[in-house]
């Protein structure tokens, strides 16, 4: 097994299996996990990689050999993940790899109460002291902790339904891409006895993932998705990703909903229910996001990106909600935890609660035009990063809360580098699409060093 810091990232574990990540590791990271947290119990949960039942298995091995119960949830999302830790109050291990290929795997921490460990908050402890244990045997004379195997997929259900009301919505045709990833376990028991006419795509569990990646945030994996939405006469579409925590929305006419759009709706809505109330967005956003959120009454607060930066800032301020425009959305009643099933309930009661098609809906919160996220393969970042700088220094204003941002009247970009690769990430915005065109080929002229 190599060096445990390759697999131990910023938020969580991520590895290919079994070369960076084993049995044999995940039971140390098992026994590290409780001599870390001095969790008594925890509650774990896993997707439906072939590895993903091994290694939690192996997990549990681990944690009770230092003594700690274990409720077992098995099969479920992350966020069904976040919704035991939350309801039962234990620490919990969710074993996924989210969108990567099959041969990834990994795990997904947090303490009691759905607060996630990151790198800053106890994860390089785990990661050292699992270092130190593997192959090592169980602590001589502790008592094992208890097994207890727990379905908790219809109290995740039921608690998602307590919190949008859906109960007057009209009929509903829906098509769902779960690609082959925990979608297709949780949508139906979710969407049970709802108004909706359910088309499912790729609902059978398969950790291969044979028909598309399960990563909804690159649009070939969309393709099949808005096929199906203009020939079933959908009035939308939802895309989940491998671990189901997060959803991308498609409307009636087969067009992608930007993830801002989504997350200037639902903050309209939680306002609605919380005048004056707190909403997170990060940086890269749109510039409409904050708008609305002020236009209905709300207090926008700017944070980095990452989930771990989000959940943080929105403990600090009590926000309601948080939104990213990787179409990650995270909600005050849900213990500040992401959930995409979540935020799919908030579309689906935002367009069954009247007449309008999703175009018309979504179309109140899109506001601008925007490049997308465009990524650039550059060996020295930090020199990509001061040569931009010093190309638009003097023609808006800067600031470097993650990575460069340069905004002026009408148009702002983000550039800030990847955390794992070789990459700078643009995103950039403007009133209207020739702007926002001459600003991205600009930028990407500077970065990549070409002429335009």
């Amino acid at each position: 097994m190599g060096d445990l810091a390759k697999i131990f990232k910023a938020y969580d574990v991520r590895g290919v299996v079994p070369d960076e990540l084993d049995e044999q590791t995940a039971e140390a990271v098992g026994a590290a996990f409780v001599e870390i947290t001095g969790a008594r119990a925890a509650v774990v949960a896993h997707d439906m990689r072939e590895s993903s039942g091994p290694l939690a298995a192996a997990f549990v091995r681990g944690a009770r050999s230092r003594g700690a119960d274990v409720v077992h949830a098995g099969l479920g999302s992350t966020d069904l993940l976040y919704y035991a830790s939350g309801s039962l109050d234990l620490p919990g291990v969710m074993f996924t790899a989210s969108h990567n290929p099959a041969r990834y795997n990994g795990m997904k921490m947090c303490r009691a109460g759905a607060v996630p460990i990151s790198g800053d908050t106890g994860l390089v402890e785990i990661r050292d002291r699992a270092a130190e244990l593997i192959g090592a045997p169980g602590a001589p004379g502790a008592p094992a902790g208890s097994l207890v195997e727990k379905d908790l997929l219809a109290g995740y259900a039921g608690h998602l339904r307590t919190l949008v009301d859906l109960s007057g919505i009209r009929p509903l045709k829906v098509v769902v891409d779960a690609g082959n990833g925990m979608g297709g376990f949780t949508v139906p028991a979710v969407f049970d006895g709802l108004p909706i006419e359910l088309t499912p795509l790729y609902f059978e569990l398969d950790g291969t993932f044979p028909n598309h990646e399960a990563n909804p945030l690159e649009p070939a994996n969309l393709r099949d998705l808005q096929r199906a939405v203009l020939d079933t006469g959908a009035d939308l579409g939802l895309a989940f990703d491998g671990d189901a925590d997060r959803c991308w929305v498609v409307d009636e006419r087969g067009e992608s909903v930007s993830p801002s759009a989504i997350t200037a709706l639902v903050a309209a809505r939680e306002l609605a229910k919380h005048p004056g109330a707190t909403i997170i967005h990060n940086l890269i956003t749109s510039r409409g996001v904050p708008e609305i959120v002020r236009e209905h009454g709300g207090e926008p607060v700017r944070t980095r990106v990452g989930h771990s930066f989000i959940k943080a800032e929105m403990a600090r301020t009590g926000a309601v909600f948080g939104g990213e425009h990787s179409a990650h959305y995270y909600f005050r009643d849900f213990w500040f935890a992401d959930s995409g099933m979540l935020a799919a309930l908030h579309v689906l009661a935002a367009l069954g609660e009247q007449e309008l098609p999703l175009s018309r809906v979504v179309g109140a919160y899109s506001r601008y035009h925007a490049s997308g996220e465009i990524n650039s393969t550059v060996d020295d970042q930090d020199k990509a990063l001061l040569r931009v700088r010093e190309a638009f220094g003097d023609r808006g204003t800067l600031d470097e809360l993650d990575g460069l941002t340069v905004s002026a009247p009408d148009w702002w970009f983000n550039l800030r580098a990847s955390n794992t690769e070789p990459l700078l990430r643009l995103n950039a915005e403007a009133a209207d699409q020739t702007t926002m065109r001459a600003v991205t080929d600009e930028v990407l002229a500077i970065v990549r060093r070409v002429s335009v």
